[in-house]
């Protein structure tokens, strides 16, 4: 894999895949304790609720700038601000880097929160593709430490690292690709039979409500759908919906498909409808 060249092809593409992104009324990078953010605020000027963003690219590509379009249209349709991560990425920052600095910026949120009009008490987690990993997992260590977060929004996400992966016959992500990623995130000698790498080995029971958006044409939605069933079955409300005849991490590239903009509505409302106390 040349990451490098990889991770400036996304770039690259950005602008045919996203297209003209959304005008937020406020948009900031920030430093979190030593880890660069970006706050996205589009309602109105008064504290709201919190989406802590973790950007996918299995872990090894994306960042704040691929990312930028779907964070300025969640933040403008939810009504709630939008706090993407620019973690550590492999493989030069492999496994936990990129754990510790998203839960490095949610206690900078409850230090500093309010000083940005942000609710410290209302904080959801979410994150597409690899990044969905990312927020499944920083739920979950939240409930364990006694942070809970209010919900947990996974954008077809990766959710195991077993990679039984569908043979769909497409041209979207590639299961060669998916082993690539993950030896680069955790490198062969990692046991990845843990639940901080393998959600489906926590306990599901007392995580917060879930928002699950899969795709047809994606080799990870079957594994997306155990993971929101396998939430159902411990109790915690899901919206789970399987987006028909689309692709891999679809809500991102805004400008190739309408079920993009649809997508991140019905996460707006998932959201209003599962935290309905923080309706803005």
């Amino acid at each position: 894999m040349d990451h490098v060249a990889q991770r400036q092809a996304m770039l690259d593409a950005v602008g045919e895949q996203v297209g003209p992104v959304r005008a937020v009324r406020l948009v900031r990078d920030l430093d979190a304790d030593g880890v660069p953010v970006r706050l996205y605020q589009d309602g109105a000027d008064a504290v709201t609720p919190v989406l802590l963003y973790a950007h996918g690219g299995g872990w090894v590509l994306g960042d704040l700038s691929t990312h930028d379009g779907l964070c300025r249209l969640l933040a403008a349709e939810t009504g709630w601000a939008v706090l993407a991560v620019d973690y550590r990425r492999a493989p030069e920052s492999p496994f936990p880097a990129a754990f510790e600095d998203i839960e490095t910026v949610a206690g900078w949120l409850q230090v500093h929160g309010r000083q940005h009009a942000l609710d410290p008490t209302a904080v959801a987690v979410a994150g597409d593709s690899a990044g969905g990993l990312l927020a499944a997992v920083t739920a979950r260590r939240g409930r364990d430490a006694g942070r809970d977060f209010v919900a947990q929004v996974l954008i077809c996400p990766v959710t195991s690292p077993a990679m039984d992966y569908p043979d769909l016959g497409n041209d979207g992500l590639q299961p060669q690709e998916m082993v690539e990623f993950w030896d680069a995130f955790a490198p062969p000698g990692v046991d990845r039979h843990h639940a901080d790498l393998d959600p489906f080995l926590a306990d599901a029971a007392g995580l917060p409500p879930a928002v699950i958006v899969t795709a047809e044409l994606d080799i990870l939605r079957d594994e997306a759908e155990r993971y929101a069933a396998r939430l159902a079955a411990a109790g915690v409300p899901v919206i789970a919906t399987r987006y028909q005849g689309t692709f891999h991490n679809f809500p991102r590239k805004l400008a190739l498909t309408r079920d993009a903009a649809v997508a991140v509505a019905q996460i707006a409302a998932a959201l209003r409808a599962l935290t309905g106390q923080y309706v803005p």
